[in-house]
């Protein structure tokens, strides 16, 4: 990513090692201020590691990062007062209500009485969270309480905001809301660092994303441009009988292509064919001749789903975020 004398947060060749492991290594990045950084990858990548190095819960093993100008290793007090943070783990307290949780961290950030007040009332409306606000948080449906970590983080208006994986276990519509108070405080000016793994969300929110896999940076960029670095179609079949995958796993396979397995199906097989129809319709007719029938198929342009897939197809990945 270009360098700029206006980041609100800046990254430069960040690392992390857990024992043997490298859990974070030489990642660099930046934020302005109304931007949205994505960082895109799957369990063990190095998301969370990076997130909790930035917001000074873990030392940094290697390299730097700052906040508005301030040092996050050397500066922690002040990093802490000019950023907010919401977790995977919710940091609220499940027995007092939204109201009170927010007064609880206006309180903590030294807000003067009025102020506070006014703070939390301000935040209660724009998170649509008047209906439930008194009471206690254990009452919480999970959207709900994700819309009070976010409000939390955001009681004393920080600069810099870190959300990680903020919308995992949501349903549609909660996690709809969310994105457009996420669009929001972008508009208003805050710089968002936001991990995820869902495909969609990393597409709909950010302005420019870092692939992570293995702790390492694999690839980055707009999500248009990562799409047309692909730059190649795909074949997509999904075969009737399951049975039958890793026969049709050998036949795709035999032209020197990567078969990815759809994660979220396992019953369906990508294949990228690049701008070859000739090839994906030869595919399509040898699982044909090998009697392996197919519910549907298609030939489609390449989604944020199949960069990510490509990049951290790697089986050989730390299993488990440190």
């Amino acid at each position: 990513m270009q360098r700029t004398e206006s980041a609100a947060l800046r990254v430069q060749a960040l690392g992390k090692s857990f024992g043997d492991v490298q859990a974070v290594a030489d990642v660099s990045f930046e934020v302005r201020a109304g931007q949205v950084v994505g960082l895109l990858g799957p369990n063990g990548a190095g998301k969370t590691t990076t997130v909790k190095m930035l917001t000074t819960l873990i030392p940094i093993d290697s390299g730097s990062a700052s906040v508005a100008g301030f040092d996050v290793a050397g500066q922690p007090a002040v990093v802490r007062q000019l950023i907010g943070v919401a977790g995977q783990g919710a940091a609220v307290d499940e027995k007092l209500t939204a109201r009170e949780n927010l007064s609880l961290f206006a309180r903590l950030y030294k807000l003067p009485g009025s102020l506070r007040r006014q703070r939390v009332a301000d935040l209660i409306d724009r998170f649509d969270m008047e209906s439930f606000a008194d009471r206690p948080a254990h009452t919480y449906s999970g959207g709900q309480r994700r819309r009070l970590d976010v409000a939390a983080a955001l009681v004393a208006e920080p600069p810099v905001l870190l959300l990680d994986e903020p919308t995992t276990g949501l349903d549609p519509r909660s996690r709809a809301d969310l994105w457009a108070a996420i669009r929001e405080l972008a508009e208003q000016g805050t710089a968002i660092v936001l991990t995820t793994q869902y495909l969609e969300e990393a597409d709909q929110l950010a302005d420019y994303i870092l692939i992570l896999d293995g702790g390492r940076v694999v690839a980055e960029g707009t999500p248009s441009a990562l799409k047309r670095d692909l730059d190649r179609d795909v074949l997509q079949v999904q075969l009737t009988e399951p049975g039958a995958i890793l026969r049709a796993t050998s036949i795709l396979g035999q032209h020197g292509q990567q078969v990815i397995s759809d994660p979220t199906d396992s019953q369906t097989l990508q294949v990228a064919v690049g701008d070859d129809a000739t090839l994906a319709l030869k595919m399509l007719r040898e699982l044909q001749d090998n009697s392996i029938a197919l519910s549907d198929f298609q030939l489609r342009r390449p989604t944020l789903d199949d960069v990510f897939l490509a990049l951290t197809a790697s089986k050989d990945r730390v299993s488990k975020e440190a």
